[in-house]
């Protein structure tokens, strides 16, 4: 079987057709194992939010454009659901997409004392930095140094 990443990638390329006709976006596609599941995870998203018919509507639309595919040679589950108001931030365009939110940072280990930080994602210098305002000065940090980011919902 081919590398977890590689069959997101190419799920991805062969569903993004349907998602543009659908009027969605496509803001994640991961291929992986849960227990004993292998689950092949679409995360869909809209300007205007998504609703438990959006992902029904994808799910119904992407099932048989998978099964003509075929890009994977194990059985699997397809789920298909919303990235949900605190959402991961794993590719350069999740964090263009949420420049000026607040989010969360964890550190692989120990980053100037810190196991995490928190403040206002003010962007990225290429691949390799991220910038986050915290108490109004921006701060940039290595992206090797970052095992997860993610939003985080203000009350």
């Amino acid at each position: 079987m081919a590398g977890a990443k590689n069959i997101a990638e190419t799920v991805w390329q062969g569903i993004q057709p349907t998602a543009d006709e659908l009027g969605l976006l496509i803001w994640d596609v991961e291929f992986v194992k849960e227990g004993a599941r292998r689950i092949l995870r679409v995360t869909i998203d809209h300007e205007d939010g998504i609703t438990i018919e959006d992902c029904e509507r994808m799910h119904r639309a992407i099932d048989p454009v998978l099964d003509e595919m075929d890009p994977i040679d194990t059985a699997y589950d397809l789920e298909v659901s919303s990235p949900g108001i605190e959402r991961e931030l794993r590719t350069d365009a999740h964090i263009d997409a949420c420049i000026g939110e607040q989010i969360e940072v964890r550190f692989f280990a120990p980053f100037e004392g810190k196991k995490s930080m928190e403040g206002i994602l003010a962007g990225r210098n290429g691949s390799e930095e991220l910038l986050l305002e915290i108490d109004g000065a921006v701060r940039t940090l290595p992206r090797s140094a970052i095992a997860k980011m993610r939003t985080v919902f203000v009350f």
